[in-house]
């Protein structure tokens, strides 16, 4: 393929490998904990750690992992001080990131505006060899942590009363997920862009529990599925001349609406030829 005779290309094919392990992989976690706009709004806060990295004059990476990693502790206090209203602290969350980076951004003078909206969008195809190796190590450190707290993580996911009696350190469980959760999203960030990442994490989560019967296999199909619909996004977004991340975001939404239609179409079948037996 001509495209991979692209160096930049062919970086954005490994970004997209590591990236179709570590979203869905974090996102099936978020959806089944009811926490999919965790992603949104740890990505909405991001952008208060890029605006004050432009102000400190430091780099925007740093500081977005150290906001974002402090909003995800924030997140779980919050969590546990509103839990039947778990949906404030995401709303006072955001709400403040958001506020933050429009403030640090006036300090700036305004002079950080476009470098913030190159946040927004982000680039997978100007993925430095940096930010490649960061998105491996991250990769790595997350498939191994599944392999090794699979079944607390499974527990504590369903059912947090179970996994206290079982004795483990809930909270700190809980905290320690969010935090990493954080910095996935501050590592993507550059790459995948503010707007769209939490679509990147949660959409191929939400495919897979269409198709998957076990645990197990939504976490396989989720990496499956989110592998599939970054690479095609790629190749679209080459051919057609398209933002990467859009085109990304709107494969996984075509997938979704084409399992959905077939998903559909089978219980239907299904139904009809049960009826004909019956007669």
């Amino acid at each position: 393929m001509a495209l991979l005779s692209l160096e930049f290309m062919r970086r954005a094919f490994l970004a997209a490998l590591f990236i179709a392990g570590i979203a869905p992989m974090l996102g099936v976690f978020l959806v089944l904990r009811r926490q999919s706009l965790m992603a949104d709004t740890l990505s909405h806060v991001s952008l208060a750690g890029v605006a004050l990295g432009f102000v400190l004059n430091i780099n925007p990476n740093l500081t977005t992992m150290m906001i974002v990693v402090l909003a995800a502790i924030i997140l779980e206090y919050l969590r546990t001080i509103y839990r039947t209203y778990s949906e404030i602290s995401i709303a006072i969350l955001m709400a403040g990131g958001l506020a933050l980076a429009l403030v640090l951004m006036n300090l700036n003078g305004g002079n950080s505006s476009l470098s913030v909206q190159s946040y927004l969008f982000g680039s997978i195809v100007t993925i430095t060899t940096e930010q490649l190796y960061f998105l491996g190590i991250l990769f790595g450190i997350i498939v191994l942590l599944f392999f090794f707290f699979r079944r607390p993580m499974y527990v504590l996911t369903f059912d947090e009363d179970t996994a206290e009696v079982d004795g483990l350190p809930v909270r700190l469980m809980s905290m320690c997920f969010n935090i990493l959760t954080g910095i996935a999203i501050a590592v993507m960030i550059p790459i995948a862009g503010a707007l769209l990442i939490s679509a990147i994490m949660v959409l191929p989560a939400a495919i897979s529990m269409r198709l998957g019967k076990s645990f197990t296999a939504v976490i396989a199909m989720s990496v499956v599925v989110g592998l599939v619909g970054m690479t095609s996004g790629l190749v679209g977004s080459f051919y057609l001349s398209t933002p990467p991340g859009a085109m990304i975001t709107l494969v996984f939404i075509a997938i979704f609406l084409l399992v959905q239609l077939t998903r559909t179409f089978v219980i239907q079948w299904q139904r009809k030829k049960r009826q004909r037996k019956s007669f």
